[in-house]
């Protein structure tokens, strides 16, 4: 099955097991003595107020304490890894020798371990990373971990800058430049209702996205699945079409985007309804004692969640051929019962399920069978009959589609 088709498919056995072994990686390279052992769930959960509802209450370089660097490595950086470990096998990453990877806020290198773990063709090709942070001891004990995990044979060449985000980076323009994590430092800070500011942001960002890759470059951004990512991701996708590079993934088309969130109806396509784009997985197969460490801080993670960009010359990566006429829908919501009449909301259940998607044109509502759609994974690419007379679902104004007991996946 094709990228396009299934969006996380996650990564293979080998890479499984590495990052099973993460937590033990970052043990042996930070030993953490038995006194603080015992403090690292209420660092953990310190560290996560500090990042939430805290933030006022922290400063510049909040990461080179020991005690919140530590509870970073074992708590934040191994979920990092494990959303980009179900996401980084299903992207287009064409880097070839010689090519430049600038990563902006890069933390302990964690789109630099990623790529190492979960992309192993990689591995061999002789690749440059500027890594931009403005934490030295974050990026330091990044390097640490990489040179841990590849080796001192690693034809990766890592250099790391300390420098807040937007500081000008010397060099030629990048085959690739990501941001993980990152945009989200700037946004929070905006009041819920003032779209237009998050829209001047999303396109200050979006310029400096453009002014670092090459023109046939690619653009990686990747954020916390929460509403207001999505609605800063929509508005980012719309203002790098208009810096020259159009959507690839998760985007099925590259017109408006029909779920760009927002609580205002100004800002949002009829029917959308604040809905946003987002997409979210069980964690079961997380590395145990990472599931063990995030009850002991009462936070524990049943699912993951985020909201991703990925863009750049080269199309949006739909596989050709097939039955037409067709429309390209991507699955973005968990399945949920419909009613009797076959529509969403509240009313007797009915015998099938729903999941919202994303089209060329609009919000679509698929339905069908409801075990078929229940097994879909999220992100699926769903190649669907469009009806021959347009019907809206009432409660969110999807466009209903009929998902047939045969169609399956690109």
């Amino acid at each position: 099955m094709s990228a396009a088709g299934y969006l996380f498919p996650g990564a293979g056995a080998e890479q499984r097991r590495l990052l099973a072994r993460f937590p033990a990686l970052v043990d042996r390279v930070f030993p953490l003595p038995g006194r603080f052992l015992a403090a690292l769930p209420r660092d953990v959960a310190e560290l996560s107020r500090l990042l939430t509802s805290g933030r006022g209450d922290r400063h510049d370089g909040y990461l080179g304490r020991p005690e919140l660097l530590s509870a970073y490595l074992r708590y934040f950086l191994p979920w990092n890894l494990y959303r980009l470990y179900r996401l980084l096998p299903a992207l287009p990453l064409n880097l070839a020798d010689g090519d430049l990877v600038v990563d902006l806020g890069s933390g302990p290198l964690t789109l630099v371990l990623a790529l190492w773990l979960f992309r192993p063709g990689l591995r061999d090709r002789s690749l440059e990373f500027r890594c931009i942070d403005r934490t030295g001891a974050v990026l330091d004990a990044g390097k640490r971990l990489f040179a841990a995990l590849a080796g001192s044979d690693s034809p990766w060449r890592i250099k790391t800058i300390r420098a807040s985000l937007g500081a000008p980076v010397k060099g030629p323009r990048a085959a690739l430049v990501s941001a993980v994590n990152v945009f989200n430092e700037t946004w929070r800070s905006i009041p819920e209702a003032n779209a237009g500011a998050l829209r001047l942001g999303a396109e200050k960002n979006a310029r400096l996205l453009s002014s670092l890759a090459a023109e046939s470059g690619s653009i990686l951004v990747v954020e916390p699945g929460v509403p207001r990512s999505g609605e800063f991701i929509a508005a980012l996708r719309a203002a790098l079409i208009e810096c020259g590079y159009p959507p690839r993934l998760p985007c099925p088309h590259a017109g408006p985007c029909p779920l760009p969130g927002g609580r205002s109806p100004a800002t949002r396509p009829s029917g959308a309804k604040g809905k946003w784009c987002h997409f979210g997985f069980d964690t079961g197969d997380a590395p145990p004692e990472l599931l063990k460490l995030s009850a002991a801080a009462g936070i524990p993670k049943d699912r993951a969640v985020l909201s991703f960009l990925f863009a750049g010359p080269g199309g949006i990566p739909l596989p050709e051929g097939g039955e037409t006429p067709s429309l390209a829908v991507r699955i973005i919501s968990d399945a949920f019962p419909l009613t009797g009449d076959g529509r969403s909301g509240r009313g007797r259940p009915g015998d099938r399920s729903g999941r919202y998607g994303c089209s060329v044109r609009g919000l679509v509502l698929a339905a069908g069978d409801r075990a078929a759609l229940a097994a879909l994974s999220p992100g699926t690419l769903l190649r669907i009959a469009p009806p021959a007379r347009e019907k809206r679902d009432p409660k969110s104004g999807a466009l209903m589609a009929e998902l047939p007991p045969d169609r399956g996946p690109y």
